[in-house]
């Protein structure tokens, strides 16, 4: 028997490893998982939606195939495959309905495309949902039985597992804590066009819209402040000038912070979780953002909620997308609990 080269990846066990695709508005990203949560391989590429549905698939397809070759495995030897997308989508029938970051998609099979490819199961899930099931499976939320999980990014998405079982909805799009009314008579949401939703406030996007107004209303006013002098504000800009004591940035973040506790002590009150999970960039600021939001669920929620609830950064990073959709994989598929 020939030894292995030195170095060399080990070929992938049957079974054990799943294809893990992620679909976003502006990149995707591709994955071989193992069933510890290991990436294999991995890849990411603009996604280039303007290009059509038919250009983008390809693209994806293409990403998948190159995971597949970087990990030594064939589609065969593979459990299956698990995408993550935005939604609304209809997670049994395999098909984005109509994800506000995908325009001109309607009804798009993606299911159907991925099991055409590669000949192996393929599930499709919303990439909240399938965040949290990566975070329960291999991360933070391991050995949870009552979990949220929220990422505070470009949007505020997430997903719920309730009783040891992921939480879907009657739909399939349920858990949708972006979209939990902080402010009655608040600012439009640039997702779903309601009034007052928490994504409105403490999404990074609306962070940075707000410092935005913040920083033109202080030019107008000749109030100095440090918002804007670069040109596009980022909700990383804002937490770090009010950390500097900036107090235009500190009103921004301020509010952002009170919006996102508010909202999350509406969410433990309701689910009474024992692992509140946050992840996205918003979350890189850390202590700055976790330490007032604990704070306001524990002076907020209702007594056993509060106390229940313990609030961790999520342990995924930047592979959360991947490792989320090999989670509903082995999760549907395999039919896999974490153990």
């Amino acid at each position: 028997m020939t030894a292995a080269a030195p170095h060399s990846r080990p070929d992938p066990p049957p079974g054990d490893v799943v294809l893990a695709l992620d679909i976003g508005g502006t990149k995707l990203a591709a994955g071989v998982v193992d069933s510890r949560g290991a990436l294999l391989s991995s890849a990411v590429c603009p996604t280039g939606v303007v290009e059509g549905v038919d250009a983008v698939l390809d693209r994806l397809l293409r990403l998948g195939d190159r995971v597949l070759a970087d990990a030594r495995a064939r589609p065969q030897d593979l459990l299956g495959t698990g995408i993550g997308c935005g939604g609304p989508l209809d997670s049994e029938a395999g098909v984005l309905v109509s994800p506000p970051h995908l325009p001109g998609w309607r009804d798009v099979p993606v299911v159907a495309h991925v099991r055409e490819r590669y000949g192996i199961p393929a599930v499709l899930d919303n990439d909240g949902t399938a965040g949290a099931a990566g975070e329960w499976f291999f991360g933070a939320g391991r050995g949870a039985s009552h979990l949220l999980y929220l990422t505070v990014s470009t949007g505020i998405g997430g997903g719920a597992v309730l009783g040891g079982r992921v939480f879907r909805g009657a739909a399939g799009n349920g858990g949708e804590p972006g979209h939990v009314t902080v402010v009655s008579d608040g600012r439009p949401c640039r997702s779903c066009g309601r009034p007052g939703c928490l994504e409105a406030y403490a999404s990074g996007s609306a962070i940075a819209e707000r410092a935005a107004e913040a920083a033109a209303a202080a030019k107008a006013a000749g109030t100095p402040t440090a918002l804007g002098r670069a040109g596009t504000v980022t909700a990383a800009e804002v937490a770090a000038a009010a950390e500097h004591g900036d107090p235009q940035a500190a009103r921004v973040w301020g509010e952002a912070v009170a919006a996102l506790g508010s909202g999350l002590t509406s969410l433990v009150n309701v689910y009474e979780p024992e692992l509140v999970v946050l992840g996205g960039g918003v979350t890189r600021a850390g202590e700055r953002l976790l330490g007032p939001v604990r704070a306001a669920v524990a002076e907020g929620a209702m007594g056993p909620a509060a106390r229940a609830a313990r609030i961790v950064p999520a342990s995924a990073g930047d592979s959360a997308g991947v490792v989320g959709a090999a989670a509903v994989a082995f999760e549907r598929i395999g039919g896999q609990v974490p153990g």
